[in-house]
């Protein structure tokens, strides 16, 4: 049985034509398995939703928020309890902290990869 649909599908393929300045710069240091030797998705479907990078092997989800995710709280939060409850451990880093804070947005996702969803 398929995990997503086939628009599902579809719409992360357009999505990951367009990259945020963002998601530009953690793709560069996740993909190639260039972290802990982990591969990494970009638009990953996982049931209705979109992730923007996942681990499969690590049931890890990173999702990058710009400030049109302050408006979307309550949407977040649904979309991150359904991820959770398929497996996923959900952590979120605010644009702007990816491309300030880049160091510390690594060691945060360093971390999650040592301590795997139960």
């Amino acid at each position: 049985m398929r995990a997503y649909s086939n628009l599902g599908r579809d719409h992360a393929r357009s999505l990951q034509k367009s990259f945020t300045d963002a998601e530009l710069k953690l793709w560069r240091l996740l993909k190639n398995r260039s972290l802990k030797n982990f591969k990494f998705r970009r638009q990953h479907p996982v049931g209705p939703y979109i992730a923007d990078f996942a681990c499969l092997e690590r049931k890890l989800i990173i999702e990058l928020d710009g400030g049109q995710h302050a408006e979307k709280a309550a949407y977040d939060s649904r979309r991150t309890t359904y991820l959770e409850s398929t497996g996923y451990r959900v952590i979120r880093f605010w644009d702007n902290d990816v491309l300030t804070r880049t160091q510390s947005v690594m060691q945060a996702i360093h971390d999650a990869l040592d301590h795997p969803s139960p």
